[in-house]
């Protein structure tokens, strides 16, 4: 079940309270479901409840025990758990299924993943006045209305309903990109900056992080061509009895670690699918995958099809932070006492490895690309696909064979994560009229 298919099951639970007179509510358009949050458990989360409440003349807990039965009665929901003042966590039959069930479906739908039918059969009249920034702006909207099933027309004249802040001076000198970026990114409300900023190859460049991220996406998929494999959904790790857990724990789930020199520089040796003469140095970042060693300025231009050249040192799994609830941390204690009772050997706990952080946004890209149709809102969209892109790019050093490796399932199944994130970045550029890069 994906996160979409488990917001429809929530509404459905909504409508069965209200068709047997528990609720007296209107059935919402749409229910959020996410990652629980702390204090939560299970797979997902919802405020539906929370939202109820005031509509239902109900507190929010009391409509969150309405709601438990009749979403635990959904197919592939194990279990539902009411938490706080009304929080439903929901536990699905197989949770690894989750993952390789979303990805799936960004493939089998590509650049309309995430379209809908929130505006199905609706016009939408934009009147917007003579100003660039407005243009640009109703420009996106007609794109992104499209995508929710709806129609939108652009009219100049009074009285205007889209008028962001004007931008201080002409953008055309930004190039076309850049300039599509910087009257779109920010809020409505907000005064755009028309500066060189948007043009630099840094970090600290949204725009980069995102056409860079998909740039390398595109570049693995190449590489992985030359080393004979494609991308196949599944689980991201390989059988614990070939690959110690902790370093499963770390290799796919960001830590915020960064390499060291030594790290860096003298722990990996370039294979023979890695671009001639390239040498990690230790000036890279983990975010930045291949990257990783090459200063954040640096374009891909002739090493873009090489593959990841860093390496991250395994972390003891206790340090990953998976963002669960601190009494479920395993702090050692137990682990000490179990290896006392044994005689002083050490006892074998299993390690459950969390769904990446990629999962989140990637799960909410319809929710937003619907929110930027119905609120006229680019810039939610915009903001989105950084999001993304600050996602994969701790991801991408593990998708590749490092050394001698072999491409395995597990391989196969990153790559086409990462693919997946890659269909999605594509996408939302194109709506906002940005070119979404093979090469950077």
């Amino acid at each position: 079940m994906t996160p979409v298919e488990l917001s429809r099951t929530v509404l459905h639970a909504v409508r069965r309270a209200v068709d047997g007179g528990e609720l007296d509510v209107t059935v919402p358009e749409r229910a959020v479901v996410t990652e629980p949050g702390p204090g939560g458990c299970g797979d997902f989360s919802t405020t539906i409840a929370l939202q109820l409440a005031r509509p239902a003349g109900q507190p929010p807990r009391r409509v969150a025990e309405i709601l438990r039965p009749h979403l635990a009665d959904a197919d592939g929901v194990r279990d539902v758990v009411v938490t706080g003042p009304g929080f439903l966590n929901i536990s699905l039959d197989d949770q690894a299924d989750v993952l390789t069930a979303l990805v799936r479906e960004i493939r089998s739908r590509g650049a309309e993943y995430g379209h809908g039918d929130a505006l199905a059969g609706e016009v939408v009249a934009l009147r917007v006045p003579y100003e660039v920034r407005a243009e640009v702006v109703a420009d996106a909207v007609v794109r992104i209305v499209a995508t929710q099933g709806g129609r939108a027309t652009v009219e100049h004249g009074e009285p205007v309903n889209l008028r962001p802040v004007p931008a201080p001076e002409d953008p055309a000198p930004l190039g076309p990109d850049a300039a599509q970026w910087a009257l779109l990114h920010p809020a409505p409300h907000d005064r755009p900056r028309i500066t060189a900023d948007h043009l630099v190859q840094r970090e600290g460049n949204p725009l980069f992080r995102v056409r860079y991220a998909h740039a390398r996406i595109r570049s693995l998929s190449r590489n992985a061509a030359r080393l004979g494999f494609t991308a196949e959904p599944g689980p991201l790790h390989e059988p614990t009895s070939q690959v110690s857990t902790s370093q499963v724990s770390t290799s796919l789930v960001s830590t915020g670690h960064e390499p060291t020199g030594q790290e860096s520089a003298g722990q990996h040796e370039p294979t023979g699918h890695e671009s001639a003469g390239h040498q990690p140095t230790a000036h890279g970042d983990a975010r930045f995958g291949h990257g990783a060693g090459r200063p954040y300025g640096d374009p891909l231009g002739p090493a873009a099809d090489t593959a990841p050249a860093a390496d991250t040192a395994p972390a003891p799994a206790a340090d990953v932070d998976t963002g669960t609830d601190a009494q479920d941390v395993d702090t050692g204690t137990e682990a000490q006492e179990a290896e006392a009772q044994s005689g002083g050997a050490p006892r074998r706990t299993p390690v459950t490895t969390p769904p990446p952080p990629l999962q989140t946004p990637l799960a909410d890209h319809p929710r937003v690309l619907a929110l930027a149709a119905t609120q006229r809102a680019p810039d939610r969209l915009a903001r989105h696909l950084v999001t993304v892109a600050d996602a994969v790019l701790p991801f991408l050093p593990c998708v590749l064979p490092r050394g001698e490796e072999k491409p395995s399932a597990a391989h196969r199944a990153r790559l086409a994560l990462a693919e997946a994130a890659g269909t999605v970045l594509a996408g939302g550029l194109s709506l906002l009229g940005i070119d979404a890069p093979e090469h950077l």
